[in-house]
């Protein structure tokens, strides 16, 4: 099992380096939709919190 496991990230970490090889335009546009649905989520919480302390 745990060496499945690890085969299985091998490959995930192969892939990803070949799609940021071959097109990074596009790794580039998933990176920051990414990190823009973090950044709204942490936003999402810290109103929610806000308005638990009022």
């Amino acid at each position: 099992m745990a060496q499945a496991r690890k085969i299985a990230l091998y490959m995930l970490v192969v892939f990803v380096l070949y799609t940021i090889i071959t097109s990074p335009e596009r790794s580039a546009e998933l990176v920051q939709v990414g990190f823009e649905g973090i950044s709204s989520a942490a936003q999402g919480v810290g109103d929610f919190m806000s308005e638990l302390v009022k």
